[in-house]
């Protein structure tokens, strides 16, 4: 059995994951490899934050590693929160609780979109996958549109007041498997998925 390395300790993240990948590949979290370091993400795009996360594990526990970043690109605030959307609201609130933040960055963004018409969105995920030191990268979009209430308890992060286009339910109302078939995150594991089955 193939054995990779997630750079995440998001529960909710690898629960997502493993319900797409095949019964060949064991994935392990870094607390699971001993990895309790911060992980680095200090780029300004995803396809940088992910490398860095991937590679971090790669170079100091030598384990392949694969790692995501995913942004929430809204158009009428010309593509915020994008790369910032983990801590949207770190300068309104930088001493929370983390287990807050989401919410914090929810409300955020209702007030930043009040007054807006436009309230198309985007999710954007990138997978950044380290093998043997080398980076290959996968990318999954998700068009959709953000409502002006939270509704629904599943998922994580903005969920709750994400709809997908040709959807009437948020992310947050959906059942996991239904979730996955159409979300950036599952559109971008399929295509790591695929690529790992032609390299094995």
């Amino acid at each position: 059995m193939k054995s990779l390395v997630i750079a995440s300790n998001n529960k909710h993240k690898k629960e997502e994951i493993e319900a797409l990948l095949n019964n060949s590949i064991q994935l392990f979290t870094p607390k699971e490899i001993g990895c309790f370091d911060e992980l680095p993400e200090t780029d300004n795009t995803l396809e940088g934050n992910a490398l860095q996360k991937a590679m971090y594990i790669y170079e100091k526990f030598g384990y392949d590693c694969f790692a995501d970043d995913t942004g929430l690109e809204v158009e009428a605030l010309q593509g915020a929160p994008g790369v910032y959307s983990a801590r949207y609201s770190t300068d309104e609130a930088p001493d929370i609780d983390e287990k807050l933040r989401p919410e914090y960055n929810i409300q955020k963004l209702l007030r930043e979109l009040k007054h807006k018409d436009n309230r198309k969105a985007r999710f954007r995920t990138v997978i950044c996958f380290v093998e043997k030191g080398k980076p290959v990268y996968f990318e999954g979009i998700v068009n959709g549109t953000i409502i002006d209430e939270k509704k629904g308890t599943d998922g994580f992060g903005y969920d709750p007041v994400f709809i997908p286009d040709g959807y009437t339910k948020t992310f947050a109302e959906m059942d996991m498997a239904t979730k996955n078939a159409i979300s950036h995150r599952g559109r971008a594991v399929v295509k790591f998925i695929e690529y790992l089955s032609k390299t094995k």
